[in-house]
């Protein structure tokens, strides 16, 4: 009997050991240092002594922003690389861009991988993204996007590095040629676009990349270990500041708080009733001259512009409809009849000539040129297009012909 109840015991602490134990795959793109789930940053964070050997690493207790303003020793900010490899810069403030700045500017490095950048930083930086999957957020949809990357450097294969899940359809748009290059590309849409660039600032430089998920657990786990070495191998010889992105700054952005009129008077007994009676009799006077004291004068209301409603009601009838691959060629033989009236330029055959024209009548640079009219190319012979295509033609077209 007493056998059979310590077996019972034992049936019963192994249940609890198997069901405890067990735990759910979280498949959430979470980018932290300490997790080991596969969209966590746990091997990498571990294994970055190895990628920079002779080279220091600093993983930040506080923002980055507190880090530089509190330093006291300058050295220690000097010949340095900022790397963050995160969703997004949610911890940095309009005061933290301008330091990040100012820290690259005298001569540091940053390498920064993001899915979204700060609409302050890519103006400072001259430089705007187009993520074709950011409404992408469930974990079924995002197992489904697949992606090929390439590094444009002599010493690595023009061979691609492909990936079978998780990578968004994230870009550089446009930039400063001046002072970036590209260091890297994605296919998209059987063309090459940028996602892996250089931007020089002041000193330094910028190291900025598209595709954060890269550098994952899952990913280094997977083969594909090859493609963040060569990613990381073209940063300088610098000791890392590695920003875990975990604390907000207790002092940017920050405003002196000024003292408040009223805890003057609740200091006071009698300012206080001062005050309360006050505030009544401003209430009673408004209750009993609420009524009006004349009658009101009618509004005439003026003719409406029924334009903008018929244009509106139409553009909502294809919308309702979900028909963007409509809206595309409306889009485009929109474009191509201004092109023929402003320029002056037969639209028969939109071959190389044709875009070195363009560019020259239009004052367009002719590399932006030539990607919006293969673009448009690509999206006439489509037989669907997606709304984001739909936004990405419709805002290229229109800073097209803001030059």
């Amino acid at each position: 009997m007493i056998q059979l109840q310590y077996i019972k015991k034992l049936i019963l602490l192994l249940f609890i050991i198997i069901f405890t134990s067990c735990k759910k795959t979280d498949w959430v793109e979470n980018y932290r240092e300490k997790e080991k789930s596969p969209f966590g940053n746990y091997i990498i964070s571990k294994e970055i002594d190895t990628l920079f050997q002779e080279q220091n690493t600093t993983f930040l207790k506080e923002n980055f922003y507190d880090y530089l303003l509190f330093n006291d020793d300058k050295d220690s900010t000097k010949n340095k690389t900022y790397l963050l490899i995160k969703n997004a810069a949610s911890k940095q403030t309009a005061a933290g861009t301008i330091e990040l700045l100012n820290f690259v500017k005298q001569g540091n490095t940053a390498f920064i991988a993001l899915n979204y950048f700060k609409e302050s930083f890519k103006e400072k930086l001259e430089f705007t993204t187009n993520n074709l999957d950011k409404k992408v957020s469930s974990i079924a949809a995002l197992k489904r996007l697949k992606g090929e990357f390439y590094l444009k450097h002599t010493d690595f294969v023009d061979a691609p590095y492909v990936f079978e899940r998780n990578i968004r359809r994230n870009y550089f748009l446009e930039y400063n040629e001046n002072k970036t290059i590209v260091l890297g590309t994605t296919k998209i849409d059987s063309e090459e676009v940028p996602n892996f660039v250089k931007i020089y600032h002041g000193k330094g430089a910028f190291y900025l990349h598209t595709n954060p998920v890269v550098f994952t657990n899952y990913f280094l786990l997977n083969g594909k270990e090859n493609y963040v070495e060569n990613l990381l191998s073209y940063l300088p010889k610098k000791s890392i500041l590695w920003d875990v992105h975990i604390k907000s700054s207790k002092y940017s952005d920050t405003k002196e708080q000024k003292p408040s009129i009223f805890k003057f008077f609740f200091q006071h007994e009698t300012l206080t009733w001062f005050l309360f009676v006050s505030v009544a009799g401003l209430l009673l006077f408004m209750l009993f001259n609420a009524r009006r004291k004349q009658r009101a004068i009618p509004v005439l209301a003026p003719l409406e512009n029924t334009t903008v409603a018929f244009t509106q009601t139409i553009s909502n009838l294809y919308l309702s409809e979900a028909d963007h691959k409509v809206l595309v060629d409306k889009k485009i033989v929109f474009f191509l009849e201004k092109v023929r009236s402003k320029y002056l330029i037969h639209t028969l055959n939109l071959n190389a000539d044709f875009i070195k024209k363009l560019a020259a009548k239009s004052g367009n640079e002719l590399q932006k040129t030539k990607y919006l009219i293969h673009t448009i190319i690509a999206l006439n012979k489509k037989p669907e297009c997606s709304e984001e295509e739909l936004i990405g033609l419709h805002k290229m077209i229109e800073n097209f012909f803001k030059k």
